[in-house]
């Protein structure tokens, strides 16, 4: 089987299990694990790919719970916020300069969905428990991580390649 048609088939499996598996089992939002995943194929392929985009996911999800627990107790209001995402955002392309960070991309999505995790579930950033935003948020980012690895590994079965070879980084080039 090609790489692209492995892939297309490896990603349908595992975004059908994805799907199932946060509509049932894990509380999780579907479209985080899906943003994240995508973050680890454009990241790199394999188990390094996906560690590192998850790892500027959480960096990005950090900032941004930061940046709106400040804006909060500054007392809000547009100005606020906007002084306070300005700053936030300097922060994520300043932290993007350590190598392991480098994929500033991944980090800005990290905060989007964060503040998106928030509105979509009315849950303040303020509020201490299990269904924090940035909880939620960081445990679909590594859940994105492991099926961009799983679709990977997956495709590469597919293509019957010799072992050690992923497909995921050829095909998302």
């Amino acid at each position: 089987m090609g790489e692209k048609t492995a892939l297309t088939v490896s990603v349908g499996l595992w975004g059908a299990i994805s799907t199932w598996l946060t509509a049932t089992i894990l509380p999780l939002p579907v479209w985080v694990v899906f943003l994240a995943w995508a973050c680890a194929f454009l990241v790199g392929s394999g188990i390094r790919g996906a560690a590192l985009s998850a790892l500027a996911n959480l960096v990005g999800i950090a900032v941004a719970t930061a940046t709106l627990l400040l804006v909060t107790a500054a007392g809000g209001g547009t100005l606020v916020l906007g002084i306070g995402v300005g700053l936030g955002s300097a922060l994520m392309i300043a932290l993007s300069r350590i190598p392991l960070l480098a994929a500033a991309p991944a980090i800005v999505v990290g905060f989007a969905i964060t503040v998106a995790t928030m509105v979509a579930t009315d849950v303040p950033i303020t509020r201490a428990g299990a269904d924090h935003p940035a909880l939620v948020a960081a445990a679909a980012v590594v859940t994105g991580a492991v099926f961009a690895v799983l679709s990977g590994r997956t495709a590469a079965l597919l293509t019957a390649r010799r072992r050690g070879t992923d497909p995921v980084g050829e095909a998302a080039a």
